[in-house]
């Protein structure tokens, strides 16, 4: 049986705009320690930590041809394996005795492989992202492939029924905790095959330079916006912690708009509400939405004091005066 593979390969590059801090820089280098000793990697974590960022970086530090599966509960094992996909029809006309004619017709089913099977047949790198959100037992195959690197592959494939992994092929899974909304428990026996990394919010400088490059904000702006975030968290008065894309979006728009990151700028605060407020609210009920307004505008009026220009800068403080002893001599003021 004819085997076809239409499974498109990333190639690996640097990120545009990668921010590498000391935080980030801690997390790449544990994982890809983890890789070197032969365990495939797991990033779990809430909504806006970097899962995704992180594994991409991580296939970027590896080296080879990356494959990408979104998790999706319509998943089964067809997905990811591979699965009979249309027919060939073989038509053969003999007429070479003119008085004589010969008809022979032939139709079989085509075998294609999906991504893990591509990932494993030539050591590609498969990064699994949001790989909870696919139903349990579409994930069982993995088992093997993660610890025998056998994959067991079906009688249709027409090959002899096991595929060996190769020495090279690199698994990195993402997901989400599992209470968020979507996402299925995972199999102890797969957690338990892989080396799982619990990411949370980065520091604060990691969260300030990572606004400044995914907007082009300045510097002084961006640490205000990270402030006023970062305190609504620390609140803990939401129904959901805001995340770095909430800075992002704020600053975007404001480069966009021209707004100053300043408290008597009405329209930096309506920014600062519609985007904080929809990240931080599943329902948006009035009394939610009154209550993170008023915590909003607070942060605001304690980070983004106006008077402050920031592409000037703070403005240097005049050196006091010195009053010398008449003694010495000099009874004048020098500055």
């Amino acid at each position: 049986m004819p085997v076809n593979e239409f499974t498109t390969v990333l190639e690996p590059r640097p990120l545009a705009n990668f921010v590498e801090t000391k935080y980030i820089r801690g997390v790449t280098e544990r994982a890809i320690g983890y890789v070197k000793a032969g365990f495939p990697v797991h990033f779990r974590g809430a909504s806006g930590t970097g899962k995704t960022t992180l594994a991409m970086r991580l296939a970027d530090m590896i080296g080879r041809p990356v494959i990408i599966i979104h998790g999706d509960e319509e998943h089964s094992t067809s997905d990811l394996v591979g699965g009979q996909y249309g027919y060939r029809m073989k038509k053969v006309r003999d007429n070479f005795i003119h008085s004589v004619l010969k008809t022979e017709e032939s139709m079989y089913k085509t075998w294609v492989d999906n991504r893990l099977t591509v990932a494993c047949k030539y050591g590609f790198t498969l990064i699994y992202d949001e790989f909870t959100r696919s139903r349990p037992e579409a994930n069982n195959v993995l088992l093997s492939v993660l610890q025998e690197k056998m994959m067991d592959m079906p009688a249709a494939s027409g090959g002899e029924g096991y595929l060996r992994v190769d020495p090279n092929f690199v698994a990195i899974f993402t997901s989400n905790p599992e209470e968020y909304a979507g996402v299925y428990r995972s199999q102890d026996a797969l957690r338990d095959r892989m080396v799982t990394l619990d990411l949370d919010h980065p520091d604060k400088e990691t969260e300030v330079s990572i606004t400044v490059a995914k907007s082009g904000l300045d510097r002084q702006s961006a640490k205000k916006i990270v402030s006023v975030v970062r305190g609504l968290r620390e609140s803990g008065k939401c129904e959901f912690a805001p995340t770095i894309r909430g800075c992002i979006m704020i600053a975007k728009t404001l480069m966009t708009g021209g707004g100053a990151v300043l408290a008597d700028n009405k329209l930096f605060r309506n920014i600062c509400t519609d985007v904080l407020a929809s990240e931080t609210s599943r329902v948006g009920c009035g009394s939610s939405v009154k209550r993170t307004r008023k915590i909003i505008d607070e942060l605001i009026d304690t980070h983004c004091k106006n008077g402050e220009d920031p592409k000037k800068g703070r403005a240097k403080k005049p050196s006091p005066r010195v009053q010398i002893p008449a003694e010495a001599g000099l009874g004048k003021p020098v500055n």
